[in-house]
């Protein structure tokens, strides 16, 4: 609940709006000021009675019988002295310039504000209120209502003259009246009417609901929402009443239009005024309340709340206490509310004070926010309607936010916010910096600082940095790879990182930074020797980068150490920048590390180190025998005396076995694989490698008396070597391990010989039969005999011009035509002929004679 209270201010300045419930988490809907200036001075002297609004201006009138206009701002800009007693009522036309005013002692006048001419008159009663017809100032509109003890009509005719017409009487005394369109409603004691003036009909009765209070003390309170819609606030009940077009079929005797009640509901409040906002309601409310002490009531400050209607009940969505002046003597009748047409503007009028309320702006969201220390949104709704606001600046409301956090102690979220709120102002960053500094949370700040094209002073960044140096290594060296070089004085970092290394030499933190300030520095050197001191990873990242091969000719036993593959592919990725034998010659001493790196080298291409591969012999019998038997079968650069003798020596008979069958020595090598290896199926697989049959005989040979090898031989031999021949050399009465086995495999492979050269043997004949009857039906075809062809051997045309002559052509189904005469004799096979340019090249079929005569 907003309350209006009065200060000791200028007039003019706006009143301060307190709460009863202040620390409520609901903002208010409206806010209030006084209506001062001029109006002040008016009500030292006087009291306000009525006062009517136009969207040009005000019309206030007083307990003296006068009516001021007064601006917006309550300055005074014309007086009426009308009465020496109360005004009771002002209405105005739509274009604001015509204006009726009605009086306690009976007085109404009708008039132009910027002519004098109109309607005067004395009644000898009081009238209670006066209504203008909206469109009056238009000629044919000039009509006006008086209420008092009757409702009157006055409508002036042709002849300038007014004419008036009772429209009701005889139910007490018209205390309000409100003229919409073609719609006069009015309240009596008995309850509301509405007369349309169009059709000259009373559409309505919609009586009172409370008929123990007084009239005179809780007058009825009536405004139109639209020209349809009226809302009647009378006592403690709210009715809101919707003008319909009757059906015309059921018409008969009764009106065009009817009322209907679309709803209805009781209040815990009397009603002072009401007013439309959109689908809601604004009400005035009159309070009383017990006191603690005595059991009676007294009058309380006035409340403005904001309702939202249903069908038989109301939600409260704001309610505002009042402190308006003198409210402890006011009673429900001294209270008016007007409004502003179309414009969320209410005018609370009160004998000695006037309020305006008016619906919150962005910038009074804003303040209550900030009050309420709802920094975030305070900054959010600044940014979204900074173009709106008129007292507030966003980053003003930015830096009160970092305030806040900072005195919370939230300074994480601070230096978070730090980049949204001093955006690209360097001069608010330096000074926000040096905040963090006293608190000691440089910390917390300086991953957040501008690092872009828009950049701090180096001094700020060097500030951080040692802040860092003295307390956390860790978080020193985070900052040096995020931070570009270029925002410090780079040799002043590195003189400090020095400093610190003379105390803490094998740091590996420190050291692994003073690497990375080199490598921006260009001292690529000295970073490259740290980062190999230390094993760092990046140290191949960095040689690739700055091309620094140059500086580790010297160093590769030290790359190697450190990680043998990476090293070796980048030496072999840049033979170019390091020699082979640049290599080599620095492993030397490593054999090793020679012997990975030329095995690679081998890899890659067996020819590039073949200078190497009589070394690499050794290499690979020391560290890699494995990889031996493959290197001696892929190199043909390695001098196989040489690899043999080493072979022999170190007693590697597969190696041996390989050299003995490369250098021709077949024998020897099969000797080998039976006598040391003792193995038939290498000893079959190395005979069928090499397809000898002097080889094959010697394994029989060898086999001949070792069971275990025939089966192995029976098993293996049947597509290479005629079975027969082992199976003869058998001795009479040798036991043989799974003999029959053995013999039934033969067999089967026997079988499977025959049954394949079988089926080859009909695929061969099938297809020769195919080719046989394809070439048939070829050499069986038509040759194409005309003009345009000539005989191969005179090279005349074939056919004689004259057609009636006999000839003779012979064709050969090869296509060659030849005149008779000019074939040669016949071959040596009688009725044989072949063609002769085939017969030259090759004589097959195709080149036969195909005889034409004619």
């Amino acid at each position: 609940m907003a309350e209006v209270q009065e200060k000791d201010k200028k007039p003019s300045e706006e009143c301060t709006d307190e709460s009863e419930e202040e620390d409520s988490e609901e903002e208010a809907k409206l806010k209030y000021e006084r209506l001062s200036n001029g109006v002040t001075d008016i009500l030292k002297n006087d009291a306000a009675s009525c006062m009517t609004v136009h969207d040009k201006f005000l019309a206030l009138g007083t307990h003296f019988g006068k009516v001021y206009l007064l601006d917006i701002q309550g300055n005074v800009t014309q007086k009426f002295v009308i009465s020496s007693v109360k005004i009771n009522q002002i209405s105005l036309d739509e274009s604001g310039d015509h204006v009726g005013i009605c009086s306690e002692d009976g007085k109404v006048q009708v008039f132009g504000l910027y002519t004098r001419e109109g309607f005067h008159e004395n009644f000898d009663c009081p009238v209670k209120v006066v209504a203008l017809h909206p469109q009056f100032s238009r000629s044919n509109y000039k009509q006006f209502v008086t209420g008092g003890n009757k409702l009157l009509l006055y409508e002036r005719n042709w002849l300038n003259r007014w004419k008036t017409v009772v429209l009701h009487e005889g139910e007490g005394t018209i205390t309000n009246i409100q003229w919409r369109a073609n719609l006069i409603a009015w309240a009596n004691n008995v309850g509301v009417k509405i007369y349309d003036i169009s059709t000259k009909q009373r559409i309505t009765n919609v009586l009172r609901d409370n008929v123990s209070l007084r009239p005179d003390m809780y007058p009825c309170s009536l405004c139109w929402k639209d020209n349809t819609t009226l809302i009647v606030g009378w006592g403690t009940s709210i009715k809101i009443c919707a003008v319909k077009e009757r059906n015309p079929t059921e018409m008969r005797d009764l009106p065009s239009r009817y009322v209907e009640i679309v709803s209805a509901f009781e209040t815990e409040f009397f009603i002072s005024g009401l007013a439309p906002l959109v689908d809601q309601l604004v009400v005035l409310s009159f309070v009383k309340e017990n006191t603690e002490q005595m059991d009676e009531e007294v009058r309380a400050r006035p409340r403005l709340d904001i309702i939202q209607p249903v069908p038989e009940n109301y939600e409260e969505i704001s309610s505002d206490a009042l402190t308006v002046r003198n409210f402890e003597d006011n009673e429900c009748r001294d209270y008016r509310l007007a409004h502003a047409e179309g414009e969320p503007l209410f005018y609370i009028i009160s004998p000695k004070d006037i309020v305006v309320a008016k619906e919150r702006d962005q910038d009074d969201h804003i303040d209550w926010l900030l009050v309420k220390e709802k920094y975030e949104e305070a900054l959010m709704a600044a940014e979204i309607s900074f173009k709106n606001i008129k007292r507030h600046d966003v980053q003003k409301i930015g830096m009160a936010f970092l305030t806040h956090l900072l005195k919370k102690g939230e300074y994480e979220v601070a230096a978070r916010k730090c980049q949204k709120v001093l955006g690209k102002n360097m001069e608010l960053w330096e000074n926000e910096v040096y905040r963090f500094k006293e608190i000691g949370q440089l910390k917390a700040i300086s991953q957040y600082l501008p690092r872009g094209d828009l950049r701090l002073r180096p001094a700020i960044y060097e500030m951080i940095l040692h802040e860092f140096l003295k307390t956390d290594y860790e978080g020193f060296a985070t900052l040096i790879r995020e931070w570009p070089g270029e925002l410090y004085n780079n040799m002043a970092i590195v003189q400090a990182v020095n400093d610190h290394l003379k105390r803490d030499p094998s740091n590996s933190t420190l050291l692994t930074t003073l690497a990375e300030l080199y490598t921006y520095d260009q001292r690529y050197d000295k970073a490259l020797e740290i980062y190999l001191r230390l094993r760092h990873k990046d140290v191949y990242q960095l040689i690739h980068k700055h091309n620094l091969f140059s500086s580790i000719e010297d160093k590769i036993v030290l790359l190697m150490d450190f990680d043998k593959e990476k090293a070796v592919d980048m030496l072999l990725d840049n033979e170019d920048k390091i020699s082979i034998d640049r290599v080599v010659e620095e492993l030397a001493g490593r054999p090793e590390l020679l012997h990975v790196y030329l095995h690679k080298l081998f890899k890659r291409d067996h020819h590039k180190g073949q200078k190497y591969h009589e070394r690499q012999i050794g290499l690979y019998a020391e560290y890699d025998r494995p990889n031996l038997l493959p290197f001696l079968r892929d190199s043909t650069h390695c001098p196989l005396e040489k690899a043999l003798e080493i072979c022999q020596q170190r007693n590697f008979v597969e190696e041996t076995v390989f050299l003995l069958s490369r250098m021709g020595n077949c024998r020897r090598a099969l000797q080998m694989i039976m006598e040391e290896l003792g193995d038939v199926d290498k000893a079959i697989e190395f005979a069928k490698e090499q397809d000898d049959g002097e080889l094959w005989d010697d394994l029989i040979s060898y086999s001949i008396d070792k069971p275990p090898f025939i089966t192995g031989l029976l098993n293996n031999i049947g597509t290479h070597v005629d079975p027969i021949l082992l199976i003869n050399r058998i001795k009479e009465g040798m036991e043989i391990p799974n003999l029959r086995d053995s013999l039934v495999k033969i067999l089967h492979d026997y079988n499977l010989q025959i049954l394949l050269r079988e089926g080859c043997k009909k695929i061969l004949v099938a297809d020769s039969l195919s080719l046989l009857q394809k070439m048939h039906r070829t050499q069986m075809r038509g040759v194409r005999v005309n003009e345009d062809s000539i005989c191969e051997s005179c090279h005349a045309a074939i056919l004689p011009s004259e057609m009636s002559k006999s000839f003779s052509v012979v064709v050969f189904h090869c296509r060659h035509m030849f005149h008779k005469e000019c074939l040669p004799s016949q071959g040596t096979i009688p009725g044989l002929q072949f063609c002769n340019i085939c017969s030259a090249k090759r004589r097959g079929p195709g080149s036969g004679i195909l005889e034409m005569k004619k």
